[in-house]
C-alpha cells in the first residue's frame, strides 16, 4: 500500500530525523543525511540562489554526482522558484572532448541562469561555460557557506525538471516536465510499487539520467523512505558491495537497466553470496534498455538460492518525454515473454523471445500504430504512442531529430517499436535501427541479442543497420573483438539480412560511442560510416 499523492515539496513539513539518505563512502560505511537535515541543506541552497539573482522561470543546471548536494541543488532550486536540470558530470563519459562538446550543447539548450558543480567537474565546467558565453558555474559548497536558509518556499515553478534525453540518435534534446506530471509520474510509481516510508531502497544509478533521478531518487525523497546511495563507478568496482547491502540493510526496492544484471551475473560468483539474503527485495526494476530474458534467469539462477523471488524482477518502460514511467510489471506477478504474430511485417528471430514490460501505469494509455498512424490489433508490430498524464510539455530549443520521437496533440510518438498482447507492452527497439529484408524489419537489438546469447557480452558489440549507397548494409561493430566473434556475427547477420551487405569495424574495448546513460549510439555512428569519418577502418565482415 502507498502514501497518498502529494506535492514536490510536501516533504520539506515532514521532515523525519530518523529516516533519511545513506551515501556509501570510501571506508565501506554510510554517511547518513536525516530528511530533516537535508531540508535545511534545501532552504539554505534556494536563499543561496535567489541572493545571487536566480528567480522564477530561470534554470538552474546541476552538474554533481549522487550526494546531498545534488539533494539540495534540485529541490532548493524548485523551492527558490526556479526549474532544476541535471547534467552528466565528466565522469559519465571516457573521453575529454566529447564530454565538452556534449556539455556545451546542453548548456546552449538551457542557458541556465546559474550552474552549480561539485568540486570534481568545476574545473571542466568552467571551461564549458566560458565557451557557450555563460557566467562562471560555482561550487556547491561556496554557493550555501554562510547563507540562512529561507524560512518557507517559494511556489514550485510550473516547469519543474528540463530533462535530457539520451541522444542516441543525435544530440540530446531538453524535455520541459510539468510540476504536475512530475508529481502523478512519482505518484503513479508509487501506486504501481506500493512505495511506503517503511521499505527502504538501494540505487547506484547516475542521477542525471531519468532512471536514477526520477525513477528513484525524487521517488524516494518524496515519499521518505530510507535510500542506500551508492556512485555508478562503486557498483564497477564491486557489486558484491551493493549486493551486501540489499541483503545487511533488508532492502525492498533497487532499479537498473539489464546491463547492471549482465553484469552482477559475470562478476559475482555463487561462493561470494555465502550468508546473504535477499528474501526482502520485493521489487527490482529492470528498464532504460531492451531487456534480455536470458540475462533475467541469470541473475534469478544466482541470488534466487539466496532468497530472492522470481517475481521480484519488475521489467518497465518509460522515457525522458514520458516524465519516466509508462508502464510496468506489478511485482509479485513474474515476468514473461511473447512473439508478436508471423502474419506482421516484422521478422521474428528464433531465440529472441521478447520480456514484458507490463502494464500502462494509472491514468495513461499505451497505442500501437502503423507508419500510417492507424491503431493496430494485439499482436501486431508497430510505433508505440503513449498519451494522458505525464507527459511533457514539449521541448526546449530545436525540436529536431533523428530518433523519430516526437510530441503532439494525439501524445507521444516514442519512435520505439513493440505490440501490445493481453494488455501488456513487449518493446522490440528503435524503429530508426531497423533494415526491411524481404518485407520483413529486422532491428539491431533483436540481433545483438542473438550475438549475447552465442557468447559476445553486451557492450562488446553493436549492430549498425541502414541503407549505404543505395545498398542494404549492416555493420558489426566489436569493442575489441576476441577470436571468433566476428565467425560467429557473420553465421547471425548473413541468416537474418540476405542480401545486405555485411561489413564489421573494431575499436578498442569501451570504444563504441555511447550516451550518458550507457546506450550506443547507433545512429550517430552510423551517420559517420556513411560520411566516411568513421576513424576505424571498414572491412566485409565474413566467416573467417
Amino acid at each position: 500500500m502507498g502514501i497518498p499523492d502529494r506535492g514536490l515539496l510536501d516533504w520539506l513539513d515532514e521532515a523525519s530525523t530518523e529516516r533519511g539518505l545513506y551515501y556509501a563512502n570510501d571506508d565501506d560505511g554510510w554517511d547518513f543525511w536525516s530528511y530533516r537535515d537535508l531540508g535545511r541543506l534545501v532552504l539554505r541552497t534556494a536563499a543561496a540562489l535567489r541572493a545571487n539573482g536566480i528567480g522564477r522561470g530561470d534554470v538552474v543546471a546541476l552538474v554533481q554526482r549522487s550526494s546531498p548536494g545534488f539533494v539540495a541543488g534540485f529541490f532548493g532550486a524548485l523551492a527558490a522558484g526556479a526549474t532544476p536540470c541535471s547534467l552528466a558530470p565528466p565522469f559519465a563519459f571516457q573521453r575529454a572532448d566529447e564530454y565538452e562538446k556534449h556539455a556545451a550543447h546542453l548548456l546552449r539548450t538551457v542557458r541556465p541562469g546559474a550552474v552549480v558543480c561539485d568540486d570534481e567537474s568545476l574545473e571542466r565546467m568552467a571551461k564549458v561555460a566560458a565557451e557557450v558565453g555563460l557566467g562562471a558555474p560555482v561550487a556547491f559548497d561556496g554557493l550555501v557557506a554562510d547563507t540562512e536558509p529561507l524560512e518557507r518556499p517559494l511556489p514550485v515553478p510550473e516547469t519543474a525538471l528540463v530533462q535530457f534525453t539520451s541522444g542516441s540518435s543525435g544530440f540530446s534534446r531538453g524535455v520541459r516536465i510539468s510540476a504536475e506530471a512530475l508529481r502523478t509520474n512519482i505518484s503513479g510509481m508509487g501506486t504501481w510499487l506500493g512505495c511506503a516510508p517503511e521499505r527502504p531502497a538501494a540505487s547506484w544509478l547516475p542521477v542525471h539520467h531519468d532512471m536514477g533521478l526520477v525513477g528513484f531518487l525524487l521517488n524516494v525523497v518524496v515519499t521518505g523512505f530510507d535510500g542506500w546511495m551508492f556512485q555508478p563507478d562503486d557498483f564497477i568496482r564491486s557489486p558484491l558491495r551493493y549486493l551486501r547491502c540489499l541483503s545487511d540493510r533488508r532492502i525492498v526496492m533497487t532499479a537498473m537497466p539489464n546491463f547492471g544484471l549482465s553484469y552482477i551475473a559475470r562478476r559475482v560468483r555463487p561462493a561470494d553470496l555465502e550468508g546473504l539474503r535477499f528474501d526482502a527485495l520485493r521489487a527490482v526494476i529492470v528498464g532504460a534498455e531492451r531487456i534480455d530474458p536470458r540475462v533475467l534467469r541469470d541473475f534469478h539462477a544466482l541470488l534466487g538460492p539466496h532468497g530472492l523471488d522470481r517475481g521480484a524482477l519488475v521489467p518497465a518502460y518509460g522515457s525522458a518525454e514520458a516524465t519516466l514511467a509508462v508502464t510496468g510489471l506489478p511485482p509479485g506477478e513474474g515476468w514473461s515473454t511473447g512473439r508478436p504474430d508471423t502474419a506482421g511485417d516484422v521478422a521474428s528471430l528464433a531465440g529472441t523471445a521478447v520480456v514484458g514490460c507490463g502494464r500502462p501505469l494509472p491514468g495513461r494509455t499505451v497505442t500501437i500504430v502503423s507508419e500510417d498512424g492507424a491503431a493496430l490489433p494485439d499482436g501486431r508490430v508497430g510505433e508505440i504512442v503513449v498519451s494522458g498524464v505525464s507527459i511533457a510539455s514539449g521541448y526546449v530549443g530545436d525540436t529536431g531529430s533523428a530518433s523519430g520521437t516526437s510530441l503532439g496533440e494525439r501524445g507521444l510518438r516514442t519512435g520505439d517499436a513493440g505490440f501490445v498482447r493481453d494488455g501488456q507492452l513487449f518493446v522490440i527497439g528503435r524503429l530508426g535501427d531497423g533494415l526491411k529484408v524481404s518485407g520483413k524489419m529486422v532491428f539491431a537489438e533483436s540481433l545483438e541479442a542473438l550475438l549475447h546469447e552465442r557468447g559476445i557480452p553486451e557492450r562488446r558489440v553493436a549492430v549498425l543497420l541502414g541503407v549505404r549507397d543505395g545498398r542494404p548494409t549492416a555493420v558489426a561493430l566489436f569493442a575489441a573483438a576476441r577470436p571468433g566473434w566476428r565467425r560467429t556475427a557473420h553465421e547471425v547477420l548473413s541468416e537474418w539480412l540476405g542480401d545486405a551487405e555485411l561489413l564489421s569495424a573494431e575499436v578498442p574495448r569501451g570504444g563504441i560511442a555511447v550516451t550518458s546513460s550507457g546506450k550506443p549510439r547507433r545512429r550517430v555512428i552510423w551517420r559517420a560510416v556513411c560520411a566516411g569519418e568513421f576513424p576505424s577502418a571498414l572491412g566485409p565482415l565474413t566467416a573467417d
